[in-house]
């Protein structure tokens, strides 16, 4: 998400690195840039909302003065893009300058009660709650490191802060938890930034902060402690080996294989959604007479598994009707009793909003599930949901893809207490199971990535490749299709696996590769049989099945493995990793770049 720099250096302007450093973290997206020095005394800042070139021309962000400042690049989370709402943020006698990343849950209980104190606000942001809480510390005669180890006590949720003040100049003061940071050191300058591509170009010494720890850095060097006791921490320097362009993704060759790998962090920050959110939006969709989801490619395909999700849990059966579509389909029987739930990863998907604002005409309820705030879509909803992916930079969808179904299922899950439909003993049940999904897909993840590359060696060369599967899994195999599509130009079609001797048995000869998405559900044994069919015309038989299910293995040419236990409504999630993997080493050995699809974007602003 955010990109965070922070410098102390002995001598010379730090600006125009600051203003590189942030140039160098703009792959982690962003909507807003700011950066703070301080020079006699005073703090000196320069920010606004927009791009980095654009603030620059507007600005001129290296002509700052003083050799110590600090830096970020936003993507909003409480508020709206604006100059107000861009860090750094600051305390009341401008003396305090935080940049952050991450989410502050308890900011507004916190924000209150400074207020009360007298405290003046100029943003909507969460992180403004941190430069007035040290104010109030140091205050109390505390130092920098003091205060801030004290407000770390009272913040709930994940953050990573950097901040410092004219009274304790040449240092910067940094702590985390949930949110990285590192240290970066060359003689006589500390750095302290959200990735390593920051400061690399200066120095490849880095140190790793952990959380629970606290750092104060300066011109000689750098001191840790844990927050807990204040003990010092001895931390060796590690030596980065990683090229520029690699280290901007994280040592991955290519943003879609980091953001795969990122999946898990991204449910996980996801299940953090606050229950009012998701207590709205579920009475919503309960006091509607029919219910419509709404969207496009990839999120098309968590509408379908969503359209599963509440049949199952909360005995509710949407309509899924494609964006582009819906005013030719549904004919204005709209009304203002009507419920339309969007998905939409980036917000401002022209089809979704203009079948939005058409059912506005009726006065049609709307609930959006995107990942990006302040977008289109958001401001036409009645309620939103925010998934939390972070920025995806690859324009073939998988993380968000993720956290799409990871909102539908909580979603559903509330519903279902609501509908009663379900014995609230069973849903207690599925909900832990559904938060042990990020541990399960991480394993998911390092068990299947060799198998992806070598099956890409095997079949990169095949003009063509049938998905099949059955109920909730004709999603998976719908979203392992279309990711082929896009980033290795292979021809693949995905069908229910009940439908495939409608026509597209036709198509299958010996050797022809066709991948079964079969997890062991109520499916199971009608799936076998198209197996069965498939194999008797001489196809190779790929299956995504649980681990242990010998009979589906010895029917199976190459297997991906998924771990037991995972409940039918929730199992694209896993089902769907292994044939990510699958399209992104396609692409990679036919010589494609997968994070650049042709004639792709990743807003589809036109219709």
């Amino acid at each position: 998400m955010c990109g965070i720099i922070g410098v102390v250096q002995k001598r010379g302007q730090v600006a125009p690195f600051l203003h590189q450093a942030l140039k160098r973290l703009e792959y982690r997206g962003y909507d807003s840039v700011g950066v703070t020095t301080i020079a006699e005394d005073q703090l000196h800042m320069k920010k606004d909302k927009g791009k980095i070139e654009e603030v620059h021309m507007k600005l001129n962000l290296d002509e700052m003065p003083g050799s110590i400042g600090i830096g970020h690049t936003r993507w909003a989370t409480h508020g709206i893009p604006s100059m107000y709402n861009s860090h750094p943020h600051f305390d009341c006698n401008n003396e305090i300058a935080v940049v952050h990343n991450g989410v502050i849950d308890n900011f507004l209980e916190l924000r209150k009660e400074l207020a009360s104190k007298g405290h003046k606000f100029g943003s909507e942001t969460d992180t403004e709650v941190i430069p007035h809480m040290i104010e109030d510390y140091m205050a109390d005669g505390m130092n920098l490191t003091e205060a801030i180890t004290e407000v770390t006590k009272r913040i709930e949720g994940t953050y990573a802060i950097v901040a410092m003040t004219t009274k304790e100049y040449g240092k910067i003061v940094c702590t985390r938890d949930g949110n990285p940071l590192v240290l970066g050191r060359k003689e006589d300058t500390t750095y302290v930034s959200s990735d390593i591509p920051a400061f690399l170009p200066m120095t490849s010494d880095m140190i790793l902060l952990l959380d629970g720890e606290i750092a104060a850095l300066d011109t000689e060097g750098v001191v840790i402690r844990k927050l807990s006791d204040g003990t010092v921490v001895d931390r060796e320097t590690i030596e980065i080996s990683w090229t520029a362009d690699q280290a901007q993704k994280g040592g991955f060759p290519h943003f879609m294989l980091k953001e795969i790998h990122e999946q898990p962090d991204a449910i996980r920050n996801t299940l953090r959604l606050k229950p009012e959110i998701l207590q709205d939006a579920a009475q919503l969709i309960l006091e509607s007479r029919n219910v419509y989801f709404l969207a496009m490619g990839t999120s098309g395909h968590a509408a379908i598994a969503g359209k599963h999700m509440f049949a199952s849990l909360a005995g509710i059966l949407p309509r899924f009707e494609l964006a582009s579509e819906f005013p030719d389909t549904v004919y204005g029987a709209l009304s203002e009793n009507d419920c339309i739930v969007a998905i939409t990863q980036s917000g401002e998907t022209t089809d979704t909003i203009s079948s939005l604002k058409y059912a506005k005409g009726f006065d049609t309820k709307v609930i959006a599930i995107t990942n990006v705030v302040g977008s289109s879509v958001t401001r036409i909803a009645d309620h939103t949901i925010i998934t939390q992916a972070g920025p995806e930079i690859g324009v073939a969808a998988t993380k968000t893809f993720m956290v799409q179904l990871t909102s539908l299922a909580q979603l559903a899950l509330v519903l279902g207490e609501l509908t009663g439909s379900v014995d609230k003993r069973i849903l207690k049940e599925k909900r832990k199971r559904l938060e042990k999904l990020p541990e399960i897909i991480s394993e998911v993840i390092s068990r299947n990535e060799e198998q992806a590359r070598r099956l890409a060696g095997l079949l990169h060369d095949k003009p063509s490749l049938l998905f099949l599967g059955r109920g909730i899994s004709q999603a998976t195999s719908e979203e392992g299709a279309l990711k082929l599509k896009e980033i290795a130009y292979n021809h693949a079609e995905a069908y229910s696996a009940g439908q495939s001797k409608h026509g597209p048995i036709a198509l299958v000869h010996d050797g022809y590769p066709v991948i079964f998405v079969a997890p062991r559900d109520e499916t199971r044994n009608r799936i076998i049989g198209n197996i069965m069919e498939m194999k008797a015309r001489g196809a190779s038989i790929i299956s995504v099945i649980e681990r242990g299910d010998e009979e589906l293995e010895s029917l199976s040419d190459h297997l991906f493995t998924i771990p037991s236990g995972i409940d039918s409504e929730f199992s694209v999630m896993p089902y769907v990793v292994p044939l990510q993997l699958f399209s992104y080493y396609m692409a990679r050995r036919k010589g494609y770049d997968p994070d650049k699809p042709r004639n792709l974007a990743k807003s589809v602003t036109v219709l």
